[in-house]
């Protein structure tokens, strides 16, 4: 393949902005997918990318267009899988800017932005849903002119659903995205040394782990060997192939080129995100990519005891199509041995949480998520409290620090206020506003991450209307006063449901768990106490009346006696019930919790 007829690109966009659609309409268009195979949103392969219409994983697919050679990777638009498109940039040499003809430049089309132009990739940009009733071509025009600096002829307006002006991008894609540049160590004679970048990777039962791979130097044919640089591992390729979008084999992978390698090996940890394949063993890797930090933290635990070993096997599974996961071991007293779990936000733990439940068929159990704090002890030592149980005695605690982040939201302007109001009750530090026009706002503020965890998103798009869009950023860890908030149910603890919270605000967090696993706990036998402490102290609780059975409904007659013992006897049982019964907490319980 000649690399000057290769255009590698990918689209990057707001959530909703309509990626997914466009990349539909280019298979169409180039007629890589037969029209009777064609469904909406190929590329999105799992199901739950479909039910909840957005994109969770990048998938590259090759494409030929008028002799040329396309090699698109479709990327996620929400910001918790902003690590997805910063691994798909690297691997490009272009992208195609894609903007809501109706909502306009939005938080995660700059974010996204900031990233490929980090990469120096030429941006096409595209204004997409032309054919709504409410675009608003003018104005969005004048928008990305503000942001790029570009003419207004550089920008191309579509329609992704009705194919309106695809040809249009495709040919823009031709010209204006240049070639990939071939590396020094490919300039030599024929059979010259092999270098590529592993931006993605999954798992094959029979092929074992298959890297995703954009080769920078010389090619790759089946029953080569190449070793990976940063691991020091050996392995002979059984077989390479490009996307279509299937996986499809071909006789070799040439420098320009983005396709897959199948590896053979079984082992999941040696094969990691960002590292280099050669040919060499002394080969210099390649420039990889930055390494990703978890902002959010939870414990997952197997529900039944001998599912640990599977757990840990789905997650190293899961973590090689998601290196933003990380997780290492715990121990629970409550519940056993499990993982304590890393993640980029709350969207991106719910969907590791179901993709173990559907992919794996695993009940799990899932801790209360918190962020990590920093604690500085009294005798100066410093450590990372990544969970309640991990905060120490707070008599030994000198000072603890919680993360805070950069957080800039875009609202319509008549919701600024609407806005404000929000970030006014979740400690945030206003910075500034500035307006992209007469109708877009641009508030910066400081808050800190714990404010932004649970619910910050939805109640934003509730007061805007759905129109408003943030992304944030770590800035700083600044010190904070946290106590930990422990749920006791029948006067049991229950670890998983353990919290750290602000201490003026304790009470109201409490008040809240409590009052939401009354609504959705099953009643007992038994009066079930609900209770929210601190320490030794309860400072919010609840009681769940028992079930009433009537244990004299078969009495047909005779003395009041009779009845009285039955009653009594009862009432004997739910005492003793309510001493020594096991009461199993239910996922919709957990999950009532999590959400508040």
């Amino acid at each position: 393949m000649d690399t000057s007829k290769i255009r590698n690109f990918c689209i990057i966009a707001h959530i909703d902005h309509g990626k997914s659609t466009l990349a539909d309409r280019m298979l169409e268009s180039t007629q890589t997918v037969a029209s009777r195979e064609m469904q909406n949103q190929l590329l999105d392969q799992m199901d739950i990318e479909r039910e909840r219409g957005i994109t969770i994983k990048l998938q590259p697919v090759r494409m030929e267009w008028e002799g040329l050679v396309f090699n698109l990777i479709d990327t996620p638009g929400h910001v918790d899988f902003t690590y997805e498109v910063s691994r798909s940039l690297a691997a490009v040499q272009g992208a195609v800017l894609l903007v809501d003809a109706s909502q306009g430049v939005q938080a995660q089309t700059i974010a996204n932005l900031y990233l490929a132009l980090e990469q120096n990739l030429t941006i096409i940009p595209v204004i997409n849903k032309i054919d709504l009733p409410n675009a608003d071509v003018p104005r969005v025009t004048a928008e990305l002119v503000d942001l790029l600096g570009c003419n207004e002829s550089e920008i191309l307006t579509v329609s992704a659903k009705t194919g309106k002006n695809i040809s249009e991008v495709l040919k823009a894609i031709s010209e204006r995205i240049p070639a990939p540049k071939v590396s020094k160590v490919s300039k030599k004679e024929v059979g010259s040394e092999f270098q590529a970048l592993v931006f993605d990777s999954t798992f094959d039962e029979f092929q074992g782990v298959i890297a995703y791979v954009s080769v920078a130097a010389g090619e790759i044919k089946s029953s080569d060997e190449v070793y990976f640089v940063a691991s020091g591992k050996t392995l002979t390729a059984s077989e390479v192939g490009v996307f279509k979008p299937e996986r499809k084999s071909v006789y070799a992978l040439k420098a320009g080129e983005i396709g897959w390698v199948a590896t053979g090996l079984k082992d999941v940890a040696e094969v990691r995100v960002g590292d280099t394949i050669s040919s060499s063993a002394q080969a210099e890797a390649l420039p990889g990519y930055r390494e990703v930090k978890p902002m959010v933290f939870a414990g997952i635990f197997p529900q039944e005891g001998n599912d640990f070993l599977p757990l840990r096997t789905a997650l190293e599974k899961l973590r090689l199509n998601d290196a933003a996961l990380v997780f290492e071991p715990e121990h629970s007293p409550a519940l056993g041995y499990g993982f304590r779990c890393g993640f980029l936000g709350l969207l991106h733990l719910e969907i590791v949480q179901e993709r173990l439940r559907r992919e794996y068929n695993l009940e799990i159990t899932v801790t209360v998520p918190s962020v990590a704090y920093q604690v500085k002890l009294l005798s100066g030592e410093e450590l990372i409290a990544k969970s309640p149980q991990e905060l120490p005695d707070v008599t030994k605690i000198a000072e603890v620090r919680e993360p805070i982040m950069k957080v800039d939201i875009f609202s319509p302007k008549e919701y600024v206020g609407a806005v404000m109001q929000l970030t006014s009750d979740r400690r945030s530090v206003y910075k500034t506003t500035e307006y992209l026009d007469e109708k877009i706002g641009v508030l910066h503020y400081e808050i800190p991450l714990t404010a932004l965890l649970v619910d910050f998103y939805d109640k934003l798009k509730s007061a805007t209307a759905g129109y408003a869009s943030l992304t944030y950023e770590l800035i700083d860890y600044r010190p904070t006063k946290i106590v930990k908030l422990d749920i006791l149910v029948a006067e049991e603890p229950v670890e998983s449901l353990s919290s750290l919270v602000y201490d003026d605000e304790a009470y109201r967090a409490g008040r809240r768990i409590v009052e939401s696993l009354k609504n959705t706990m099953p009643r007992q036998q038994f009066a079930l106490k609900l209770q929210a402490a601190i320490g030794g102290k309860v400072i919010a609780a609840e009681r769940l009346s028992p079930l009433r059975k009537d244990v004299t409904a078969k009495l047909y007659g005779g003395d009041y006696t009779r009845k009285k013992k039955l009653l009594e006897k009862q009432k004997k049982g739910k005492k003793r019930l309510a001493q020594h019964g096991k009461v199993n907490i239910p996922p919709e319980a957990f999950l009532a919790v999590l959400k508040r």
